[in-house]
């Protein structure tokens, strides 16, 4: 316990350093200041920092020089955004949609109206978003899923610029850069929908305020000893439409709850009726090791995400002699070229579940 607690005064200690340095706090090494933790790590030096210190504020702070096109976006994004986003940015097959909801008027007020429109189905990227510093920043970092931080400065600028081409903010011949971004922030459909009035902003940089919005207090008296629920949801109602866990995509905050009874045998696993066939079960349980491994975030059952569904898989395979042993290696080595250009990782699950899971595959991928 000793040694986890000193590891976690070592982290929280290097960050407050490292933070002091970029900001030109400190120029003499923090180890020199105390012998808590004698001979170890050194002082970070200025290029360490600058690799690090990559985020980009609302004032722009942090932004690199640069510009790219909504033209040489749209080039980027085919490449290496569609197979997720869709061509336009409002799939909803993999991640959410990014575009869609706003609307013209929106740009001219800066608030987007459908936020308030308890009809409309959903929440867009373009809906939510306050900064253009948030769509610029969060595309340096993390874009694209599957090599984080691989795109130029200037691919940033371009990628960035196309979404905002498609929720309608800048022309098609537009070119965003380092010196007209803070103009392209006043056509923000969303930017007047957030607040800095909550003290949760430490400085005083966005006219922020000290006093917390919400004031609560707890009294710990006349606690009840227990709570009691009002209602819930009865067990023979439980399943009356399915498993809801199920009907809810597998990416993103919303998740559906299980509404299926459990089997006693494994705890956790789907539920399976209790007419169900040999075959149902297998296909049951194939399903569900696919949902536990994740392969569902890169196949759809009957439609291709980023590679191949299941049913095309199955398709090409199924009935084959060698199909179990050969759909199991490559369940478990990974490969590229069979299905296009991009690579399948290997795999880091157990033999039998990846011979389950190939067997369900080589059966023609049935349905539970």
């Amino acid at each position: 316990m000793s040694s986890f607690r000193d590891l976690r005064m070592y982290r929280t200690l290097l960050r407050a350093t490292l933070s002091a340095l970029a900001a030109g706090v400190l120029s003499a090494p923090v180890w020199a200041q105390g012998e808590r933790f004698p001979g170890i790590g050194r002082t970070a030096t200025p290029l360490e920092i600058k690799a690090w210190d990559i985020d980009v504020r609302p004032d722009f702070a942090g932004l690199p020089a640069g510009s790219g096109s909504v033209a040489k976006g749209q080039d980027v994004w085919e490449a290496k955004c569609a197979s997720c986003h869709g061509i336009f940015g409002d799939s909803n097959e993999v991640f959410a949609p990014l575009v869609g909801g706003t609307s013209k008027e929106d740009i001219a007020t800066g608030r987007v109206a459908r936020l308030t429109d308890q009809g409309f189905p959903g929440r867009t990227t373009m809906m939510k978003a306050s900064q253009i510093s948030t769509l610029w920043d969060y595309i340096n970092r993390a874009m694209p899923w599957t090599q984080p931080k691989s795109l130029s400065v200037e691919e940033v600028y371009a990628v960035t610029a196309f979404l905002l081409n498609l929720a309608g903010v800048v022309e098609d011949d537009f070119v965003l850069s380092d010196r007209n971004i803070a103009q392209v922030q006043q056509r923000m459909p969303n930017r007047n929908g957030m607040t800095t009035a909550h003290a949760m902003w430490p400085g005083n940089e966005f006219s922020g305020t000290s006093r917390p919005d919400v004031q609560g207090s707890s009294c710990m008296r006349q606690c009840p000893a227990e709570t009691k629920v009002s209602s819930y949801l009865p067990d023979h109602a439980r399943d009356a439409h399915g498993n809801l866990a199920d009907q809810n995509r597998l990416v993103g905050p919303q998740r559906g709850a299980v509404t299926v009874r459990q089997t006693s045998e494994a705890p956790g696993a789907r539920a399976v009726p209790a007419a169900a066939t040999t075959a149902d079960v297998d296909a049951r349980s194939a399903v569900a090791l696919t949902q536990k491994f994740t392969c569902v975030a890169c196949h759809g059952m009957e439609n291709k995400l980023v590679g191949p569904s299941f049913k095309d898989i199955a398709g090409k395979y199924a009935g084959k002699p060698d199909a179990l042993d050969y759909l199991a290696g490559r369940i478990k080595a990974g490969g590229v070229g069979v299905w296009g250009a991009i690579p399948m990782p290997a795999q880091a699950l157990p033999e039998s579940d990846a011979r389950s899971i190939a067997q369900w595959l080589a059966k023609g991928a049935p349905k539970p």
